[in-house]
């Protein structure tokens, strides 16, 4: 949990800071900016996914 947060965190600032510097005249930039966390999301979603069907693979019911 401690590695999800700290990787959103650290995209949200990223998604953030990039809004900003492609702001142009505006004051900042949501669409590029919640667009790119979106997809920090979905690939921290993606890696959850692949990494629990992982362990789920690895357990056996056999003796």
């Amino acid at each position: 949990m401690t590695r999800f947060l700290l990787s959103v965190g650290f995209f949200g600032v990223l998604s953030v800071g990039v809004g900003f510097l492609l702001s142009g005249d505006d004051f900042f930039d949501w669409w590029t900016a919640l667009g790119l966390f979106a997809l920090a999301l979905v690939g921290e979603g993606v890696r959850f996914r692949i990494r629990r069907g992982r362990t789920e693979t690895r357990q056996s019911s056999e003796i």
